[in-house]
């Protein structure tokens, strides 16, 4: 794609989104407004919905197309990462990569490696209850995972961190995201007991789903960053 038209291109989107965002400021209410219906009718969701977590309710059941779409900028921010950081022809990845770890901080990274991820995963379990949720989760799973690097090594991480698993489940998990919203637009499980872990329906699937995506995302992101700082070397040096 030449100059001219990458820039066509970029103008045409800009234009659009010119307008589009005119049209969403000349449509907001005077400012200093003590009318809120937004926010009288979230709340009155998340309780109808049984989600304690307003946010989270608002996330993945009031406004769940806008959460699809910002997990596709997601996808499409790893996809461009790695179609941009790919080894060059002239490049190689080395099979061995030796990194320097001071023993004071691997063993606070062996220490709050389980941590990090159980404080993941109950960021992702009970987001529909308590603040955090499934972005919040999987980013803390992700720097989690990393806590390989600093303990062990980047030998160590790679070796424990299968980079292919993960692009498959950055994408089977986006996917579900997407199959179980348009399966039921609106909340369609039963929404058990209030404050209690089964409850709120679809909100906490869509919490893990997008929690999985998050940290699979993050993880094969850093991996490109991480391969061009310590792995590549030219051919024959």
């Amino acid at each position: 794609m030449s100059r001219r038209t990458r820039t066509a291109v970029f103008a045409a989107g800009a234009v659009v989104l010119v307008v589009l965002f005119a049209f969403a400021v000349a449509g907001l209410p005077p400012f200093g407004d003590s009318d809120h219906p937004y926010r009288d009718l979230a709340i009155a969701a998340a309780l109808r919905q049984s989600t304690p977590n307003v946010v989270s309710s608002l996330t993945f059941d009031v406004r769940g197309f806008d959460t699809l779409g910002e997990e596709m900028i997601l996808l499409g921010s790893v996809v461009g990462a790695v179609a941009l950081l790919r080894p060059r022809p002239d490049e190689t990845v080395r099979n061995r990569s030796e990194t320097a770890t001071h023993p004071s901080i691997a063993l606070i990274a062996y220490v709050f490696l389980p941590l990090t991820l159980l404080l993941g995963f109950d960021l992702l379990v009970h987001g529909h209850l308590t603040p955090g949720g499934g972005f919040q989760g999987g980013v803390v799973l992700a720097t989690g995972l990393h806590l390989l690097y600093l303990s062990g090594g980047y030998d160590a991480m790679r070796r424990l961190r299968p980079l292919s698993w993960y692009e498959w489940v950055e994408g089977l998990t986006t996917a579900a995201f997407a199959a179980a919203g348009l399966i039921g637009v609106r909340n369609f499980l039963p929404r058990g007991t209030f404050q209690q872990l089964f409850s709120a329906g679809t909100v906490p699937i869509l919490n893990i789903l997008v929690g999985f995506a998050v940290g699979a995302g993050a993880v094969v992101l850093l991996a490109q960053f991480l391969t061009q700082a310590i792995a590549l070397e030219e051919k024959g040096h």
